[in-house]
């Protein structure tokens, strides 16, 4: 882990999380690729950071599925056919997508999307637009409300309070007029989310195109204590990334996540190796160094946190052991489920070494000493052991 020391604020927050000192939710954005999207990496971290400082719950999730391959391990969700997704790689708009960069979109009545989980708060966020239509939600098959997403363009979120135990709830539109849909948040009363933001073929510039306006609101109402940007294997491919130009865009991107979220960590994660089929069979992708590199610059110049994949995986050429191993899959570039697995655990294992080097240092110095002396030995002797 390369300047950990920017993690420094969500330590704290971990820290006071752990002691019972916060009753509050302790949000993880974890932003990147289909690495990411495939929910195995950041759903392991999920699971055993909630295991250690509580389930915060799901955070957010995508309205439906605005792809076939994608899921959340905590919860299930789905919907009907007559959904457009928008925000995914290759379809570029006018980047109101919401938290996550996707949005689902229909002009047609009765279409629904649907999210099955435990929580003891819900919101439902969405696009106000002009001309909107009308959503009917539901709770376990009781309708709670009716949104009409009619107005000045703008993200909103309508709050629900729920029992505790399990729900389904759904999102029904009414009328046959335009209506775009960003998510859910579903949370409990307090604890740590990691919440999934992957997009399939994504670049790290992605994030460049989605509004500041379209993202404020949600940053402001769930800031997070650490945003995680995982990128890199899509721009190896991507002939128009030279170094200057790459680190260029990514401090934009630091900087732009800084603004909307200022008091948050930033762990940005470097791309795993991954290998091209060439006449003499299967080799290392070569513009991973200068991804590796400009990324560590970025980083760097912006005071955020790296962690350098491929080198924890073995360094570079490390993928063909992968692969023999069963830990990645033949194409070179994807992992196993065990393997992304395996990674979140590596990752968890560096965070938390890097936390209780973090909690040791602050009780040394921040809490009292215990005052007075013991008992005295035997001997006559003060007991001066501690």
């Amino acid at each position: 882990m390369e300047n950990p020391a920017a993690l420094i604020p969500f330590f704290e927050q971990l820290y006071r999380l752990e002691r019972d000192k916060s009753d509050e939710i302790l949000r993880v954005f974890h932003y990147g690729d289909s690495h990411t999207a495939a929910d195995e990496w950041s759903g392991t971290l999920r699971y055993l950071l909630q295991a250690r400082f509580g389930d915060g719950g799901n955070g957010f999730s995508h309205a439906g599925r605005p792809w076939n391959g994608y899921r959340r391990l905590d919860l299930k969700s789905w919907n009907s056919n007559g959904w457009y997704s928008d925000g995914l790689a290759g379809r570029e708009g006018d980047g109101l997508y919401g938290l996550a960069g996707v949005s689902m979109s229909t002009e047609r009545a009765g279409e629904m999307v649907n999210l099955q989980t435990e929580a003891s708060r819900a919101e439902f966020h969405y696009l106000r637009q002009p001309g909107g239509g009308r959503v009917e939600i539901s709770d376990n098959g009781a309708v709670v409300e009716i949104v009409d997403t009619d107005g000045p363009g703008m993200p909103m979120a309508h709050k629900m309070t729920l029992s505790p135990g399990s729900h389904l709830l759904t999102a029904r539109t009414l009328d046959r007029r335009p209506v775009r849909l960003h998510g859910w948040v579903t949370e409990n009363s307090r604890g740590l989310t990691w919440e999934m933001m992957g997009i399939n073929g994504a670049q790290a510039s992605i994030g460049l195109k989605w509004e500041d306006a379209g993202l404020a609101p949600a940053y402001r109402d769930h800031s997070p204590g650490l945003i995680v940007l995982a990128y890199g294997t899509n721009e190896a491919r991507n002939k128009d990334w030279t170094f200057e130009s790459y680190r260029d865009m990514f401090v934009a991107l630091l900087d732009k996540y800084r603004r909307l979220a200022p008091a948050a960590s930033i762990l940005v994660i470097g791309p795993p190796d991954h290998q091209i089929r060439t006449r003499a069979g299967w080799a290392s992708h070569e513009k991973i160094d200068l991804i590796l590199e400009a990324q560590r610059a970025a980083c760097a110049a912006r005071g955020a946190a790296f962690w350098d994949m491929r080198d924890r995986m073995g360094g570079k050429g490390a993928m063909r052991q992968w692969v023999y191993a069963g830990m990645a899959q033949g194409d070179y570039v994807h992992f196993t489920g065990p393997g992304y697995r395996l990674l979140g655990a590596a990752l968890y294992k560096e965070l938390m070494g890097q936390f209780s080097t973090f909690a040791r240092v602050r009780r040394e110095m921040m809490e009292p000493k215990t005052a007075g002396l013991s008992a005295p030995e035997t001997n006559g002797q003060a007991n001066t052991n501690r």
